[in-house]
C-alpha cells in the first residue's frame, strides 16, 4: 500500500474512533429520562414491571409482553412512535413515554396517544366492548400540570354526578421533580440517575449496568451510532433545504433588482412606485439609481 492510502487509512480509522469516544461519552451521561435508554431498559419484562407496579402503587402486576419503539400509524398516514408499549396478564396495555421537553406533554398528545391505541387494538369485525383498558403514562422533566403532586391521575367523569365515566382509559402524568423517600420518589431518582451503582431499585441498576458497562455496550453503541448518524442526516437535510431557500432568496432578490432597474430608465414611474411593487426600500432603489446612473 502506498504512503497516501495508509495515511488516509489512519484518517478513516481517527474519525471512527472519535465517533466511538463520541457515542460511549453520550452512553456513560445517559439516565432513563432519556427515551433511548429507557425502552432499551424498559423492553426487558422486569424493569417494566417494576416501573409500573410503582407508579400505579400495586404489587402484583404481571407484565407478559414489552415492546420498545412501538410504531402505531393512524387511518391519516400519520405516525407515532410510543417509547414502550406493555401488556400484562390481564390484556391491559401500557404506553409509557418519558417528556423531557414539556411541550412533548401537552394534554392533547396524550389524547392523540389514548386514540391511536384504541385504533390499533380493535381490529375489522371487532365488537368497541372488545377495546382493551389502555394507561398512558408520560413521565416528565418538569411539573407540566403545576400542582406540586408526584402524580397526576386522569380519568373521564360525568359532570352531573361526579361518576367515573368507565371508559377503560387512563392517564397519568409522573413529576420525576419530586425525588422523595417515597417509592415512586425513589424511582424517579433512579430515572435521572446516570450512574447505575447509585440506583435504588437492583432491577434498574442490573440492566442499566448492562448497557453501560456490561456486555449491552455494543448493543447501545449500535443505537446511538444510528441516531447519531440519523442526526447528522437531519443536520444535512436541513442545511440543503436553507441552502435551497438562500438560492430561492437570492433568485427573487435578483428579480426584483432587475425591474428596478427597467422602472428607473422610465422617468413615468417614481421611487414609490418601484418600491411598492419589487418590494424593495427606498433606500435600496437610491442606491441603485446612482450606480445605474455612474
Amino acid at each position: 500500500m502506498a504512503r497516501g492510502d495508509d495515511s488516509l487509512d489512519n484518517k478513516d480509522k481517527n474519525v471512527k474512533k472519535t465517533l466511538r469516544e463520541k457515542v460511549l461519552e453520550r452512553i456513560e451521561k445517559m439516565c432513563l429520562m432519556d427515551d433511548d435508554f429507557m425502552s432499551v431498559v424498559l423492553q426487558h419484562k422486569e424493569c417494566m414491571e417494576l416501573v409500573l407496579n410503582v407508579i400505579l402503587g400495586k404489587t402484583d402486576l404481571k407484565v407478559s409482553e414489552c415492546k420498545s419503539q412501538y410504531s402505531i400509524t393512524s387511518l391519516s398516514g400519520r405516525s407515532v412512535r410510543l417509547d414502550v408499549l406493555a401488556e400484562d396478564s390481564k390484556g391491559i396495555k401500557y404506553d409509557v413515554e418519558v417528556q423531557r421537553l414539556d411541550s412533548g406533554a401537552q394534554p392533547r398528545r396524550a389524547r392523540y396517544h389514548s386514540s391511536l391505541m384504541d385504533a390499533e387494538f380493535l381490529k375489522k369485525g371487532d365488537d368497541v366492548s372488545s377495546l382493551p383498558e389502555t394507561y398512558i403514562i408520560f413521565i416528565t422533566e418538569n411539573d407540566v400540570l403545576k400542582g406540586k403532586k408526584p402524580i397526576y391521575t386522569i380519568e373521564r367523569k360525568i359532570s352531573e354526578t361526579n361518576a367515573l365515566f368507565n371508559d377503560g382509559t387512563h392517564i397519568l402524568y409522573v413529576n420525576s421533580q419530586i425525588q422523595d423517600e417515597s417509592a415512586l420518589g425513589k424511582l424517579m431518582r433512579d430515572f435521572h440517575c446516570v450512574d447505575p451503582d447509585t440506583m435504588n431499585y437492583p432491577t434498574l441498576s442490573e440492566h442499566s449496568g448492562y448497557y453501560k458497562n456490561g456486555e449491552g455496550v455494543p448493543n447501545m453503541c449500535k443505537l446511538v451510532e444510528d441516531l447519531v448518524r440519523e442526526e447528522r442526516e437531519e443536520g444535512r437535510e436541513e442545511g440543503r433545504a436553507e441552502g435551497r431557500a438562500e438560492g430561492r432568496e437570492e433568485e427573487r432578490k435578483n428579480g426584483q433588482i432587475k425591474t428596478a432597474l427597467k422602472m428607473l430608465s422610465n422617468s413615468k414611474y417614481t421611487l414609490e412606485d418601484i418600491s411598492e411593487l419589487t418590494e424593495l426600500s427606498i433606500e435600496e432603489i437610491k442606491e441603485l439609481s446612482k450606480k445605474h446612473s455612474a
